[in-house]
């Protein structure tokens, strides 16, 4: 009953479904690991400790940025140069604009350094003047921006001083030095750090920057935020969404093969036990179409036959009338 699994059309049909079944699987168990190892990222940062608590370490120490030493707290030394903003970002609901300072290091490289938040529009607020002199800054690592990342302005036609996202690549082009392929927020603003402090930056031109602070808006601190790619964020839900639908394919597939077979199988059945009749032509049923022409030819060559037959008969009593009507005349 089950020979047809063996017909070139079914070993299509097999290979499709040995080949479709496994890839699924395979796609299923990979959105599984990715959607796993989302979950034990978010699980080792919930464990960090808070990043006010731990140790600074230079900057050289943590690059490149990754998921580890995203959010470390590091510290560079430089010069505060160009003065960046960046608009549309929010903090607590409120939209404002980001404040970015570029600080020359003794390396040549310049480091973006989000020295905080203000509410309004950029161009239109009153921002304080970044420290003037060297200045030593410890701030929460952060990687360069993407379009992919969240309040980031891709669009372009901003104003002059304004970039629509913190990257080296979008910087570089700004700028006449080379750019890190990082960069941080502070944990204390300028306003913020006394004396004592080096959240925001010490050195020759701290207190005169605070003091210049006084009378323009209070930069805010922008907390940092977890790397991309981390977290159980919406993308994580859709690795686990990806997953199920996999499997749903898979079993579809499986579904489809089994729903064809039984009806194949119903077909040959039916057609054995006669409930339906076989259509496939027999070499009997088929007809000669080279033996109607042979009939037709023999019937037109009996007709032919007939009708000379006939007319030889008619001729020939035709004759024997004419020669007893001369006897006759002779005889008299």
């Amino acid at each position: 009953m089950y020979r047809f699994l063996l017909t070139p059309r079914w070993w299509g049909i097999n290979l499709f479904v040995v080949l479709a079944i496994p890839f699924c699987v395979f796609m299923g168990t990979w959105q599984l690991g990715r959607f796993e190892d989302r979950v034990q990222t978010h699980e080792a940062a919930d464990k960090q400790p808070a990043p006010g608590t731990r140790v600074a370490k230079p900057l050289d120490e943590l690059l490149p940025v990754d998921t580890v030493t995203s959010g470390r707290p590091a510290t560079a030394t430089g010069r505060y140069a160009d003065q960046f903003l960046v608009p549309g970002r929010k903090l607590d609901d409120r939209t404002g604009f980001y404040v970015v300072g570029m600080l020359r290091t003794d390396s040549g490289k310049a480091l973006p350094v989000v020295r905080g938040w203000l509410p309004g529009k950029a161009g239109h607020t009153s921002v304080p003047a970044a420290p003037t002199g060297d200045v030593t800054v410890i701030g929460d690592l952060q990687a360069s921006e993407s379009s992919g990342t969240a309040g980031v302005d891709a669009t372009g036609g901003l104003p002059d001083g304004q970039v629509g996202m913190i990257s080296a690549a979008s910087l570089v082009n700004l700028v006449p030095y080379d750019v890190y392929d990082a960069w941080v927020t502070l944990q204390k603003t300028d306003a913020d750090a006394g004396p004592g402090d080096t959240g925001a930056g010490t050195g020759t031109g701290a207190a005169s920057g605070a003091g210049d602070a006084k009378g323009a808006a209070v930069l805010r601190p922008v907390p940092a935020t977890a790397a991309q790619g981390t977290g159980l964020d919406l993308k994580a839900f859709q690795n686990l969404g990806y997953l199920c639908e996999w499997f749903v394919f898979a079993a579809f597939v499986l579904f489809m093969w089994f729903r064809l077979v039984r009806r194949e199988a119903e077909a040959v059945r039916d057609l054995r036990l006669g409930l339906v009749a076989d259509t496939t032509p027999t070499p009997d049923a088929t007809p000669d179409k080279d033996a109607a022409p042979d009939a037709d030819a023999s019937s037109d060559d009996t007709d032919t036959d007939t009708d000379t037959g006939s007319d030889s008969d008619t001729g020939s009593g035709s004759d024997t009338t004419t020669a007893t009507t001369t006897a006759t005349a002779t005889g008299r």
